[in-house]
């Protein structure tokens, strides 16, 4: 059974000034009026952030619908696009595991998953009872899932009073959040590094190469700020 204590702890973490809710939502409001203009209907939309939840992999596997691409292609794609969040979970589930705890809820909980959620997460968690963590990210992943799939109904109910330039706002309201929490987290030289060093690259790699600037300035930059941090002992 999941700790009711534990979870509505994770839950009500979505309350704040630092809460990733407002965001989030934002970010989701854009994208159900960007799949209502896409031509998808309310059931799909719904259902893409039900089943999918990453925002990114959402768009790749709207627009390659709409191309006509193959199942198989689609699949590859939105992999490739949502593998950024393969390393965030190998460094937050080893913190969350308590032997008492059964399996499933790791491999369920997996699907909460998010930039928002993870930040929340690695925040938080030393806070709460080892054996209880996993209940803690359940709640902190519910709310934030479940947001996401409101909003993006909402978003494609709304989307006939929202022009070009207000999607386009909504849209950037998560990445500029992300890039404050960040700038937050930055207590080490090799998350200092990493956030400075990859800030400054990215603008600059993309003067050469506009579909590799993110892929490279995030690698370049992590692996330097890894090195350092390594040698440093942190």
């Amino acid at each position: 059974m999941i700790n009711s204590q534990a979870f509505f702890t994770g839950l009500k973490s979505l309350k704040g000034a630092r809460s990733p809710a407002l965001p989030l939502a934002a970010c989701f409001v854009a994208l159900g009026a960007l799949l209502k203009d896409a031509g998808f209907n309310i059931q799909q939309s719904a259902a893409s952030s039900f089943f999918t939840y990453a925002l990114p992999g959402q768009l790749v596997m709207a627009e390659s619908l709409l191309l006509g691409t193959s199942i198989v292609n689609i699949f590859l794609a939105v992999w490739l696009v949502n593998f950024r969040l393969y390393p965030m979970t190998v460094s937050l589930f080893p913190l969350l595991e308590h032997k008492s705890q059964p399996k499933w809820k790791y491999y369920l909980s997996c699907h909460f998953l998010a930039v928002s959620s993870w930040l929340i997460a690695k925040d938080s968690y030393k806070k709460i009872n080892a054996k209880y963590r996993i209940d803690f990210w359940i709640g902190i992943g519910t709310g934030t899932w479940l947001t996401a799939v409101l909003m993006t109904v909402i978003g494609y109910l709304a989307a006939d009073l929202l022009n070009k330039e207000m999607l386009i706002g909504l849209a950037i309201v998560n990445p500029i959040y992300f890039f404050c929490m960040m700038i937050g987290a930055m207590k080490n030289i090799a998350i200092s590094i990493s956030v400075i060093l990859g800030s400054t690259l990215g603008p600059v790699i993309y003067l050469f190469s506009t579909e590799w600037s993110l892929l490279f300035a995030g690698l370049i930059a992590g692996t330097i700020a890894y090195l350092i941090g390594e040698k440093d002992g942190k």
